[in-house]
């Protein structure tokens, strides 16, 4: 059967042959020791000088900025770059799945879910978001929106929680305001969809995607949010940058 294990350095993912017809198989990955800054995701292509400036900007200015790719497209190398732009006095909130995300601030509380072990229970990222509530954040970082947890960090992007960092997985950036919206709703959560749409217009300002490409990844599109259109459903979004 399929299953995982991980280390400091590593993910491993073995599928055993009662599943994988070919035989057992096994997939590394690796974690990244170096953590680019900005300059050398601009030096290396990844973010062009004009994204770069406008997702500085956003850091300063604290919005609320999701970071959507497919897997392996640096998603998380460039949320802890963006990171290090955050000022040294705030109180960082760093929520994960699995432990990834580095930053170097002074003022950092990491926290990890924890699935089901004997005489133990799980520690969902959901609780981990209700627990941040209480823990006095100036930001707080997701490594990842891909469930029902994406309500309670909905709660937080509009109860005045602003500079928020996360990342979600799509294939385009107005895909990921889609996704965010179906997240939302595993929750179970008795709120209309268009009500939950209004609200992710309302609380999220940027979305970036990225691609993996052949000997690169690449920052391909950047939208700036501006609200919900409930009687066209759609999302009022504003193109400011796309890779041709």
């Amino acid at each position: 059967m399929p299953g995982r294990w991980e280390t400091k350095s590593a993910r491993r993912t073995p599928s055993l042959s009662c599943v994988s017809v070919g035989g057992t198989t096994i997939a590394i990955r690796k974690f990244q020791n170096k953590r680019y800054n900005l300059q050398e995701l601009l030096h290396v292509g990844t973010l062009p000088a004009s994204v770069l400036e406008q997702l500085a900007t956003a850091i300063e200015k604290r919005r609320n900025i999701l970071i959507a790719g497919g897997t392996g497209s640096g998603k998380t190398t460039s949320l802890i770059a963006l990171a290090a732009l955050i000022p040294e006095d705030e109180r960082l909130i760093v929520i994960e799945d699995t432990s990834e995300i580095q930053v170097a601030k002074p003022n950092v509380v990491r926290l990890e879910a924890r699935r089901e072990q004997p005489h133990l229970p799980a520690v969902t990222i959901r609780d981990l978001l209700k627990a941040t509530l209480r823990l006095r954040p100036d930001r707080i970082l997701l490594g990842e929106v891909r469930g029902a947890e994406a309500f309670d960090l909905l709660q937080a992007l509009n109860t005045g929680h602003s500079g928020t960092l996360s990342t979600t997985h799509a294939d385009s950036a107005r895909e990921a305001l889609t996704r965010f919206a179906t997240c939302v709703m595993m929750a179970g959560v008795d709120l209309p969809y268009h009500v939950v749409r209004a609200q992710i217009g309302e609380g999220l300002d940027l979305v970036v995607h990225l691609e993996r490409r052949p000997g690169k990844r690449q920052v391909t599109e950047v939208l700036r949010v501006h609200g919900y259109n409930a009687p066209q459903d759609r999302f009022e979004v504003e193109r400011v940058y796309a890779r041709a």
